[in-house]
């Protein structure tokens, strides 16, 4: 089997062929292999799993979407309060580095929340990231967050290292783990809190169905799901309904009975016949409060309140007609709503001010995958890969 089709059987990854042809190369000169027949000889256990070590992007920050962890602490705080006699359980995956979860164990405890109180888990793919995760020893590249209090609270400056306080790296468990190895039958309802964000991007439309059902299963019925911003359409078509928390992007599963009508499906979009956007002779002067503004558009459109979230967009754009943001966000409300036509010229609208905007790209690759395009899909999901590996560098 061709390394390609080989990682999306085993990860359901849908790479473009150029990025699998890199790691395919590196591993070859790696192993002082000169032939792919030679390669592919080897391609198997071991040398399968270094070869998805090459092609995942197991990178993260600390506090990465700060609200995130503000509405978890909030959402435990409540459950505790419920339930005293439970551990609400916790998992985040794929977890990266472990800056997620342990990002989440810090904000419990700033919360008064005691250590044994909940139970942390975090899941990758990635045998490295989970090595680098049970290390707890990050660079100054995993503190990108405005007020970095926590990090004198939480850590220990070692050289140019900081290493997580035993206490903090105590409450979170990990695991090398594939979503779809999992045993969903023995671990239905078992988390209360999910943490999935940006785990759909390299997903085809088949593989997102595959995986928000097994998320879906794994999830509490009154639990609660974090998720990419781009990804809450796919998430909203397939049993979920967003949740009104600033900034968080969080959703929970429908009832039963609305889970099981198929969602309406929007006719595919024209990708071939959308007009271009007038880029403005220059950029409108930004006035006072467009940032709050364009805030609560992101707000309302994730609490379900389009109308008020369209009002919003209009506004901005009537005060700034290039930004980006605005167009973004209207496009998240047009494929909220099943028009995947609006949402495509929105989304390449917003793409047309700001060619780097990383989640109309994932986007653009997640509307490709549901109206059919893989390789559309597939060259989106490039440009976003590298817009990322990009601002990486930058904060490297």
């Amino acid at each position: 089997m061709m390394p390609r089709k080989l990682l999306y059987r085993t990860t359901g990854l849908d790479l473009d062929s150029a990025s699998v042809e890199r790691a395919v190369r590196g591993r070859m000169g790696a192993l002082g292999l000169k032939t792919r027949r030679d390669y592919l000889a080897r391609l198997s256990g071991a040398e399968l799993q270094e070869l998805i070590e090459h092609v995942v992007v197991p990178e993260s920050w600390m506090f990465r979407d700060s609200e995130a962890f503000n509405a978890v602490a909030a959402f435990v705080r409540r459950r505790l309060a419920e339930r005293p006699e439970r551990a609400p359980r916790i998992l985040s995956l794929p977890c990266a580095g472990g800056e997620e979860p342990y990002s989440v164990a810090m904000a419990l405890r700033d919360a008064g929340i005691a250590p044994g109180a909940c139970r942390i888990e975090g899941m990758d793919i990635s045998a490295a990231a989970i090595a680098r995760a049970r290390a707890a020893r990050y660079t100054r590249n995993a503190f990108r967050s405005q007020h970095l209090g926590f990090r004198d609270r939480h850590f220990k400056a070692e050289g140019q290292e900081y290493v997580l306080n035993p206490d903090i790296r105590a409450m979170v468990q990990f695991s090398q783990a594939n979503l779809f190895e999992l045993d969903l039958a023995a671990n239905a309802g078992r988390y209360d809190v999910l943490l999935c964000r940006n785990l759909l991007i390299y997903f085809d439309d088949a593989t997102t169905t595959r995986a928000i059902g097994a998320l879906r299963t794994l999830l509490a019925d009154d639990g609660i799901l974090f998720a990419g911003y781009a990804e809450v359409p796919a998430y909203a078509r397939r049993g979920f309904m967003s949740l009104a928390l600033p900034g968080a992007f969080a959703l929970q599963k429908q009832a039963a009975s609305a889970a099981g009508v198929a969602p309406r499906r929007s006719t595919p979009p024209s990708w071939r016949h959308d007009r271009p956007v007038q880029r403005p002779s220059g950029r409108a002067l930004q006035r006072p409060g467009t940032d709050k503004l364009l805030s609560l558009a992101q707000f309302q459109a994730n609490s379900g309140d389009f109308p008020a979230a369209t009002r919003s967009c209009q506004a901005l754009l009537a005060a700034d007609p290039a930004c980006a943001g605005a167009y973004f966000v209207l496009g998240m409300v047009s494929e909220c709503q099943g028009d995947s036509e609006a949402a495509l010229r929105n989304w390449r609208r917003c793409l047309y001010l700001q060619p780097d905007h990383y989640e109309a790209l994932c986007s653009l690759a997640l509307l490709a995958e549901q109206s059919g395009d893989g390789v559309r899909a597939r060259s989106f999901r490039a440009r976003a890969a590298r817009v990322f590996d990009d601002r990486m560098s930058v904060a490297a």
